[in-house]
């Protein structure tokens, strides 16, 4: 029997909010129904797109009984008191990520989201790029023996603004979650932390305090060793890859290409242009999926959706790399958690 779509609301119309209202829009599970945001003209916007009545209270829309969940792509402040008013309404609730830059107010929230049975999912999206997703699905079936190493690159194309710095928690909790979050897919559970950051060509980095490239080491209780690249800059475009190795063989994911035209001549060799620019356009289907897998969730069915403990375990790892940056030790992780795969 055919369900009717599942009725959304969504909080923030930024950048990534008009990604995620394209995709509601987009499937025929799902309808925008309302938007929220501060900025009005921002909701009006997307909603002359993508459809659904307007407000600048997330409150109101949140309560509005029209809604069979809510996804929050509003500013990270903001997270754990949306998070909250959702599951006191027992609504569904797929979240941008991270929880909180504060892991005081994300174990503050925990006793009462575990609780109250609502589902709650964090928006770690590069778990459901097709490429990623396949990697981990083969090395799930042994195809290169036991996991011993993995790998992943992560460099921007350029730095965000200074003033964006300033509020995003660093590098780690900004940029490095998403590949901790991926380490945990893979690997399970870390121990241990060792990281290193420098400051190397960002204005923005230096006057925050912050690290523009970085390189992390991490630990799994399986024995198996994580190594992340990071840069807040990348003149060949968004890199992005990764490697997985064992005993039995090796997998990799290179970087999305552009376009697919090479150039060949006296000079050079199957040149060809830069990588993708822009995270949208690199993980435009991980996104999609996420918002799939994100219905499942709510109605019932098998699902992969990254957890509330996803996002409190990948923040826990960023702080510890945070301190092993800071202070140039190795960091234990006291409390590991499971890792839904």
């Amino acid at each position: 029997m055919r369900q009717n779509p599942m009725r959304f609301g969504l909080i923030g119309t930024g950048r990534i909010g008009q990604v995620h209202a394209a995709n509601i829009a987009a499937n025929p599970a799902a309808e925008l129904v309302g938007i929220a945001d501060p900025f009005i003209d921002g909701a009006k916007s997307v909603a002359s797109r993508f459809g659904g009545t307007v407000t600048d209270s997330p409150e109101q829309l949140i309560h509005s009984r029209q809604l069979d969940a809510v996804l929050v792509a509003s500013p990270t402040p903001t997270h754990v008191e949306l998070i909250e008013a959702c599951v006191d309404a027992g609504l569904p609730v797929l979240c941008e990520k991270p929880i909180d830059l504060d892991i005081v107010r994300v174990d503050a929230l925990r006793p009462k989201v575990a609780a109250s049975g609502v589902p709650v999912a964090l928006g770690f999206n590069q778990r459901f790029d097709p490429s990623f997703a396949r990697v981990h699905m083969r090395v799930l079936a042994g195809e290169i023996g036991e996991l011993e190493h993995l790998s992943i690159v992560s460099r921007d194309p350029g730095p965000p603004p200074a003033s964006y710095i300033g509020v995003s928690g660093g590098i780690f909790r900004d940029m490095t979650i998403h590949d901790f979050d991926m380490a945990r897919f893979f690997v399970g559970d870390i121990i241990e932390v060792s990281a290193t950051g420098a400051r190397l060509f960002d204005a923005g980095a230096r006057e925050h305090g912050d690290f523009d490239t970085a390189v992390v080491t991490l630990r799994a209780a399986s024995g198996a060793i994580v190594t992340i690249t990071n840069s807040r800059h990348s003149a060949i475009g968004y890199d992005q890859r990764l490697e997985a190795f064992g005993a039995l063989g090796m997998l990799q994911v290179g970087n999305a290409q552009s376009s697919l035209v090479s150039y060949s001549s006296a000079s050079s060799v199957e040149a060809r242009d830069p990588y993708i620019e822009s995270f949208i356009e690199r993980y435009t289907q991980a996104y999609a999926l996420e918002l799939d897998e994100f219905i499942k969730l709510v109605r019932g069915g098998q699902s992969s959706s990254p957890s509330f403990e996803d996002g409190r375990a990948a923040l826990m790892i960023a702080d510890a790399a945070q301190r092993s940056a800071e202070e140039g030790i190795a960091v234990s992780i006291a409390s590991a958690l499971p890792i839904a795969n």
